[in-house]
């Protein structure tokens, strides 16, 4: 039960009296009044699923939401603090992320290209071709202005999120083939996303593909073999690190999103509620076309889910990043910060529903996922 115990209890009526406060004052259209009170209730909503099993899951994506509050009715703590632009901090915490992504890897998840050969290129392939023209799509039939619509297409066009491997470790997927297919695409990224940009947003603004590989090869390629260097000679032997590593990530991951939020204000206010239908419907979309499509081929249920899950799951970061390096933060970056904390509910809820209903050809889980980054 929810509200089994008394600070349990006093969490829900609090968060209950906030969320009708909330709903008054925007009522009232004293929105401007409503930003403490609704930065409150996504706090103590979070506390609140905090003290339960089921719904720890969704802690991470409240505090997000309760930053994001934050930064759009108080965005100036987030773009300038006494004159430095917290932007600059982006790519070094990108950077982070990969090395911790590297460091919870070895040259054994690349094995996977070896033993499931069918299964990692058809997960590369549908997830760098389904993603990118759904993305398209979107950005065409929405009508968004020019730099969004290209943003729209580059989360479309990342590679497959690092929380992709938690999720299918939690939905009883097939783990070593979303490991597998998680390294490889973000490998391939350097080279991929480039392409793809300038073959399909290449009409909205101006993409330097030989720029962009290599924003995306020091952003990438070099912490990630770094990560594996370290994972090769150190791993064990820095205790305090490897626990470290997927929190910082996770906090990175979130000063990235607020970041981005401060500075697109603006235009986040004008589209916001547009992207995040969006969204939902890239996200769901690479969902549905991924597993149906393996089920159409006839493949196994496990990796089925496994798929379907690295489809629909982008790196929101890294696109968040290149929308950095490319000078765009307040609009092509706005996509990415929205779609990832989607992916992350949506994520939540698709493994709770495969987790009730294992499939007939599940394996034995691997190890990894008790080290996998959770975003």
């Amino acid at each position: 039960m929810l509200f089994s115990n008394k600070p349990s209890l006093f969490l829900g009526i609090t968060a209950f009296l906030l969320l009708i406060t909330n709903v008054v004052l925007f009522a009232m259209g004293e929105m401007d009044e409503a930003g403490p009170f609704m930065i409150a209730f996504w706090i103590v909503l979070g506390l609140l699923c905090n003290r339960q099993a089921d719904t720890k899951g969704y802690v991470y994506t409240l505090m997000i939401f309760a930053a994001v509050t934050a930064a759009l009715y108080y965005p100036q703590p987030f773009i300038n603090p006494q004159g430095y632009d917290l932007s600059r901090l982006i790519t070094p915490l990108i950077q982070i992320i990969m090395f911790g992504m590297g460091t919870s890897m070895s040259l054994r998840d690349f094995y996977g290209v070896v033993k499931m050969p069918a299964g990692v290129f058809v997960g590369i392939t549908c997830h760098f071709t389904i993603m990118p023209l759904v993305g398209l799509l979107l950005a065409t039939t929405l009508h968004f202005p020019p730099e969004i619509a290209a943003g729209v297409i580059l989360i479309g066009s990342a590679p497959c999120g690092m929380a992709s491997n938690v999720i299918s470790y939690l939905a009883k997927a097939n783990l070593a083939l979303s490991v597998t297919l998680t390294a490889v695409s973000t490998l391939l990224a350097p080279f991929v996303t480039p392409l793809l940009m300038e073959w399909l947003a290449g009409n909205y603004i101006e993409i330097s593909v030989q720029k962009m590989m290599w924003d995306i090869a020091k952003m990438v390629l070099i912490p990630v073999a770094g990560g594996l260097i370290f994972n090769h000679f150190l791993s064990g032997k820095i205790g305090w690190l490897d626990k470290l590593m997927p929190k910082l990530s996770m906090a990175a991951i979130a000063f990235i999103i607020v970041i981005i939020t401060a500075h697109g204000r603006e235009s986040l206010l004008t589209v916001g509620p547009l992207l995040v239908i969006a969204g939902l419907v890239h996200n769901l979309s690479g969902y549905t076309l991924g597993y149906w499509f393996c089920r159409l081929i006839r493949m196994k249920e496990q990796d089925c889910r496994t798929i379907a899950i690295e489809v629909g799951m982008q790196n929101g970061g890294l696109a968040s990043a290149i929308a950095k390096e490319m000078g765009r933060i307040a609009t092509v970056g706005l996509a990415p910060a929205i779609f990832g904390p989607v992916m992350n509910i949506t994520g939540s809820l698709l493994a709770s529903w495969w987790h009730r209903r294992p499939p007939e050809d599940e394996e034995a889980p691997v190890a990894v996922a008790e080290q996998a980054t959770v975003f």
